[in-house]
Parts: C-alpha cells; structure tokens; sequence
C-alpha cells in the first residue's frame, strides 16, 4: 500500500509544480500583452485621443468578443451567476484603479509612475494572507521586496514628492492589489468569459457616459485601426491572466507582475527610441532573478 501511494504523491507533486509553472508562464504573457496594450494607449492618448473613448473602444471589443465566443449560455449564466455582487464589486474597483493611474499618468514622469504603482504586489501579497488565507513564506517576502527594488533601481525615481497625482497612483496601485485579490476569489468559481464580461461590461457603460459627458474625438482610420488591436490585445490579455489565477496564487502572479517594467522598456525603445540607463539593466536583472528565484523555490516546495 505505501508502494502505491508513492507514485500517487509524485504525481500529485508533479502537477503542482507544472500547475505553478503554466500559471506563471500565463502571467508572463498576460503582462506583456498588457504592455503592449499600454504602449498603444500611450501612443493614443498623444495624438489626441481622450482616455475614455479608447477605454469605451476597447470595452466595447472584449464585450462583443466575449458574448460570441459565450453564446446564448454566457448570457444566461450572467444572470444566473451567485456571485454578480463581487463580479460588479472587482469591475467598479479595477474601473476606479485604471481612472486613478491614467489621470496621474497626466503629471507624473513615467518613472516616478511606474515606480509608485509597483507597490500593488506587495499589497496584493499583504492581502492574500487574511483574505484568501494563503501562507506566504518568506521566499515569496523576499522575492516581491526584490523585485521591488529592481523596480526602483530601474526607475531611478529620485525624490518623490507627496503630491495628488503621488497620491492617485498609490490610490490605483491600492486598489489594483484588490482587485487581483478578488480575481483569484472568483477565478474557480466562474468561467474566463463570465469574468471579462462582467469586467468589461461595467467599463462600457461607464465610459459610454463618459464620453458623451466630457468630449468626442472622432479617430482617423489608422487610430480606429489601432484602437481595435487595443482591444483585440485586451481580450487576450485578460483571458491569459485569469487563465494563469487558475494555476497560480494570487502571491505569485504578484512576482510575475514585475514582468510588465521589463516589456515596457522595451517597447519604449522600439517605439519611442527611448534607450535605457544602466541602472535600468541592472534593476531588470534583479526583477529577473526574483522571478528566476520564485520559480525554482516554488518547485522545490512542489516536490
């Protein structure tokens, strides 16, 4: 008998281990499709284009995407789920984070931005202990706080002042850490789509009045063109991180987020030619090894 449940727990270790490992790897994409989202709002935004007509474009996208893919079934689930109070509850949150980080990204130099807004791990990994009841050891401690401080070498933020923008972005990366947290609350309970539905439902309505309360910028055809790969980009984004909260903690896909500073540099190098300091590789390198680390100490916990 002890012959036979052997094998079994080795299997068992072995699916963790390969769970924890497609989670993540799931995290990584989401991250840089999320980047590449960001940088073509970025791009956007400068030439004109309000924040919420791209957000509406974009909601409006993933919400089409998401009833053809779902049919006549994701439209009644939606009204059937249990669970609708904490589904509008995560979209009115995440809704308020994403306000809250672009309206700062209006006066904050981009690293001081970037900087402040990658405190949302650390919360996220905060709350994970008494909302989701996750044991957090201390290699995922250190490896959030060394990916952290990767974040603040590469960003070289010097002096940040205690401003209302300093503050907006505190506010989005607060409420991001939340989100994520309900996220990994829901991941098991409803399907991808349902999610993203949900999510993106809310963003639609309330960037609809948005638009139609502050300002219409009619795109040319090239910014509709883009404004439909924001959306198209969005929807995979989203589907490959709540895909990942299956497999992974809420605690680890808080380390992979890190991920995101490394795409963006790059992007800001292919777009905008922006060529990094070398405090930027060297604070790189110490998110890659927080992330390196994480993946090594989690498998070997696995096994």
């Amino acid at each position: 008998m002890a012959f036979a449940r052997a094998p079994m727990a080795a299997a068992t270790r072995q699916r963790a281990r390969a769970g924890v490992a497609t989670g993540m790897a799931l995290g990584a994409l989401a991250y840089f499709l999320f980047a590449l989202h960001d940088a073509s709002i970025k791009f956007l935004v400068g030439h004109g284009i309000p924040v919420w007509e791209v957000l509406l474009f974009r909601s409006a996208i993933i919400v089409g995407f998401c009833l053809s893919m779902g049919g006549r079934h994701l439209r009644a689930r939606a009204l059937a789920t249990p669970i609708k109070r904490i589904l509008l509850m995560r979209a009115g949150i995440t809704l308020i984070a994403w306000l809250c980080y672009y309206s700062a990204a209006r006066a904050l130099p981009l690293a001081q931005l970037l900087t402040l807004y990658f405190a949302a791990p650390i919360i996220t990994t905060l709350l994970a202990v008494p909302l989701l009841r996750e044991r957090v050891p201390l290699t995922r401690w250190v490896s959030v706080g060394c990916g952290f401080a990767g974040v603040v070498v590469a960003c070289d933020p010097g002096g940040v002042a205690l401003s209302w923008p300093t503050l907006l972005v505190l506010t989005a990366a607060t409420f991001w850490g939340y989100a994520v947290i309900l996220m990994r609350q829901t991941a098991m309970a409803e399907s991808n789509l349902l999610l993203m539905l949900y999510t993106n439902g809310v963003f639609l309505l309330a960037t609809a009045v948005g638009c139609a309360a502050i300002r219409w910028q009619t795109p040319t055809w090239p910014q509709l063109a883009l404004l439909l790969a924001v959306g198209v980009i969005g929807s995979l984004a989203q589907l490959a991180l709540f895909e990942g909260m299956r497999h992974a903690t809420a605690s680890v896909m808080a380390t992979v987020e890190y991920s995101a500073l490394v795409w963006a540099f790059v992007l800001g190098f292919i777009i905008w030619g922006d060529i990094p300091r070398t405090a930027v590789f060297v604070g790189a390198g110490l998110i890659l090894a927080a992330g390196a680390w994480l993946v090594a100490t989690e498998r070997r916990q696995a096994g």
